[in-house]
């Protein structure tokens, strides 16, 4: 299964719109120290987003099909650019009343996150540079 994100940048500036598979829309921006408006999460805050929702989702799609009443399920990330390689934190915070096997089983079912696995198998990348059509410079 393959996924495409599309991202333009709005008038020039560093905010950018991104089509995800044709069917939704993200905005990116930067914050005002690198010249953006902050008006949008920077592209790099989207990794945290992304696998926190996954683990969410991951544990409430589980627990729907057990017919166990979970209630808001609440996922902490913390990832840090700055190491090597880089670390992430996950803090799943579950509602009390499970049992432990329970628990357990939704810690394993948080582990199978495809945005995780993903991210623990690691990228082979290909990149082009494509021109576009030339279009009139702004002096």
């Amino acid at each position: 299964m393959s996924f495409t994100a599309s991202a333009r940048s709005i008038d020039g500036t560093l905010r950018h719109e991104i089509d995800v598979n044709g069917r939704h829309t993200i905005i990116t921006d930067e914050p005002e120290s690198v010249g953006g408006t902050d008006t949008a999460p920077a592209p790099h805050e989207l990794l945290a987003a992304t696998l926190a929702s996954c683990v969410s989702t991951m544990i409430v799609l589980y627990a729907r099909r057990h017919d166990w009443h979970l209630g808001d399920v609440h996922v902490d990330v913390v990832y840090d650019a700055d190491t090597s390689p880089r670390h992430v934190d996950i803090e799943v915070h579950l509602p009390e009343g499970l049992t432990g096997e329970q628990a357990d089983r939704l810690k394993r079912v948080a582990d199978t996150c495809p945005v995780r696995r993903a991210l623990e198998a690691g990228f082979a990348f290909e990149e082009r540079l494509e021109f576009d059509p030339p279009q009139a410079l702004h002096a």
